[in-house]
């Protein structure tokens, strides 16, 4: 089993090079992260980027060319005179990742290539705690298959699958320990899609979803000077994944990042987890669904319309100025600006990313939110914390899924 530490670690700081044979696998990664992350270069200009001598530049290009994953051609130059020099760009359009995102009301698969570009995304609507790991397991199945089948006509072939849930994960052995969101504890997840799917999937991992939400959100800011961020899913469930120094923080046993089932307000409702007032309960999906909605047969409280339905009508309704909802809208504010405030104290991050639900309502929220957590933060100036909205929403989990499959390739690129 690959460690997640090592994987994530590529995204944020490329390897150092070197030009010895013993380690050219290290030396093609490099050029192929740097074309990455830094986008098309003529092989002087990656030669400068690495260290690496030119002519061992030349030699790993025409390996890379040669292996499908990157390709040379002229630079566009708008207005240019002259012969347009040569650029190296990544390509491994016939490659592809595999993320797959479990949660608490959909299950989402998304394939990307080598390139960033999504060949196959797909989303079913289904009550998972309530249908229970049994059939759930049966749907991610099919929804594989048919992700399998699409990009096989296409073609593509995968280099790995890695699937996010909810809750505590036990990568090593694929199983999910206990995800009180959807009702799971101890189940062999991994082996359970394994049974179930009519050929081997390479590179089959589990992983926490907030904490492959972070995965992705980082790699949009790539390139920018913001290493140290916290993502919130905003899901029934809320978890953390958090860039400590441009690496995914796991903590000691891979726990880290469990903010949901932090005990605010004793007062408040009762949590899955037994205890009273987490911030789950206070800023989760069901809390803003509860207090918006009108109960009875109140369209957002019907888990059989898709959730981007729900939310566009409470947003519809905020708008015409409907007072329960207003008066939802600021309670969870209110709230989750408090958490937030606590995890900048504790972990003064650059950047907190709202992702989930707060990507489709977070903006009629967003501006108290802000105040809360200068008005509650410790340092002056909220320690430069910036509370932003994602811009992945649902397709967070499982585009970090595809990334951390893609990471492979990037580990060890002659081995594809």
């Amino acid at each position: 089993m690959t460690d997640l530490r090592a994987m994530t670690s590529s995204y944020a700081r490329p390897a150092r090079p070197r030009d010895r044979g013993s380690i050219r696998p290290a030396n093609l990664g490099v050029v192929l992260r740097i074309l990455r992350d830094a986008g098309p270069r003529s092989r002087a200009q990656i030669a400068t980027d690495t260290g690496l001598p030119k002519p061992t530049v030349t030699t790993l290009v025409a390996e890379l060319v040669a292996a499908g994953l990157i390709r040379e051609g002229p630079a566009q130059r708008e207005g240019a005179v002259g012969r347009p020099g040569t650029l190296v760009r990544i390509d491994g359009g016939d490659l592809c990742g595999i993320g797959l995102e479990v949660s608490t009301s959909y299950v989402q698969v998304l394939a990307l290539t080598l390139s960033g570009d999504s060949v196959y995304e797909h989303r079913v609507a289904v009550a998972v705690a309530e249908a229970g790991a049994e059939e759930v397991l049966d749907l991610t199945a099919r929804e594989i298959q048919a992700c399998l089948t699409a990009i096989d006509g296409d073609g593509i072939r995968p280099v790995g699958l890695t699937l996010a849930l909810p809750g505590v994960i036990d990568s090593a052995s694929g199983t999910v320990d206990y995800a009180p969101a959807i009702g799971w504890r101890g189940v062999a997840v991994a082996d359970g899609l394994r049974r179930r799917l009519d050929r081997p999937v390479p590179g089959l991992v589990l992983e926490n979803d907030a904490k492959l939400a972070a995965v992705a959100e980082h790699v949009q800011v790539q390139g920018s000077d913001v290493h140290d961020m916290v993502c919130i899913t905003g899901e029934r469930g809320i978890g953390a994944g958090i860039i400590s120094d441009g690496r995914l923080l796991r903590g000691a046993t891979g726990f880290a990042g469990e903010v949901g089932h932090m005990p605010l307000d004793p007062q408040r409702r009762p949590c899955v987890c037994g205890r009273r007032g987490c911030w789950e309960v206070m800023v989760g999906l069901d809390a803003i669904l509860r207090q918006a909605g009108a109960g009875g047969d109140d369209p957002v409280l019907d888990p059989a319309i898709e959730l981007e339905a729900r939310l566009g009508e409470l947003r519809r309704r905020a708008l015409d100025g409907d007072g329960r909802t207003r008066e939802a809208l600021e309670q969870v504010a209110e709230d989750l600006g408090l958490g937030l405030a606590l995890l900048a104290d504790v972990l003064n991050p650059r950047v907190v990313v709202l992702g989930g639900y707060f990507t489709h309502i977070g903006d009629l929220m967003l501006d108290r939110v802000r105040e809360v957590v200068r008005e509650r933060v410790m340092a002056s100036d909220a320690g430069r914390c910036e509370v932003r909205l994602s811009e992945l929403g649902f397709a967070a989990a499982a585009r970090g899924g595809a990334y951390l499959a893609l990471d492979a390739v990037y580990q060890d690129p002659g081995a594809v």
